[in-house]
Order: C-alpha cells, then structure tokens, then sequence
C-alpha cells in the first residue's frame, strides 16, 4: 500500500479509512469489483453518471492505495482488467455493515 494523501495528518483509523475511500464512485467500485474482475468499459456501465475521466482517476487512487489490481494483458488490442486486492477484499468486507446500516435506515430495508 502507498503512502497515503495525509500522513501523519490523520486522527484514527477511520480518518485514514475515509481518506481511501473518500467519494461517490470508489465505494461503488469496490462493490462491482466483489462480484468480479471488470474491464474499463465494463466498470462504466455498470456504473451509471460516472464519467470517463472520473472513473479512469478514482481507479489510479485505488490502485495507488494497493487496494485495486490493474492489469495490462498483453493482447491486440491492449486490455485492462481490475480486481481486487487482499486489502481490497478486507476494505469491503468493513464497508459491509456500513451497506446494511444503510440499507436498513436510509433505505428502508429494501436491498441494493
């Protein structure tokens, strides 16, 4: 895992969490990368509203965090495919009760 954006900078460990997973999109990449290894293109339609440009720098921070694994096969044409790390697979597996608090006080009990 890099270093991260704020060292030393931070008050606890769900400061530094928050500071990995900060932001709309990250959390829902994590969740599409659990079920499986995804292409870029991939990735953006299963996230509607996120553009290109934003998804293309939220998965360079996941990757530079150690928490995604970018993969370049050596194809023609050259294809990209991310996954999951450990520390990836650790990540949502805390983010889960997070989900279901969610879930259960937001969302009313319906699932999603």
């Amino acid at each position: 895992m890099r270093t991260m954006r704020r060292p030393g900078a931070y008050q606890c460990g769900l400061d530094a969490a928050m500071d990995v997973v900060g932001g709309k999109w990250k959390v829902l990449i994590l969740w599409a990368l659990a079920e499986r290894t995804h292409r870029f293109g991939e990735l953006r339609r299963a996230l509607p509203g996120v553009t290109e440009k934003v998804l293309a720098a939220q998965l360079r921070e996941l990757v530079d965090d150690g928490i995604v694994h970018r993969e370049e096969l050596p194809e023609i044409p050259p294809r990209v495919e991310y996954s999951l790390t450990e520390a990836g697979v650790s990540l949502n597996e805390a983010l889960a009760p997070l989900g279901a608090w969610g879930r259960e006080n937001v969302l009313g009990g319906r699932s999603h």
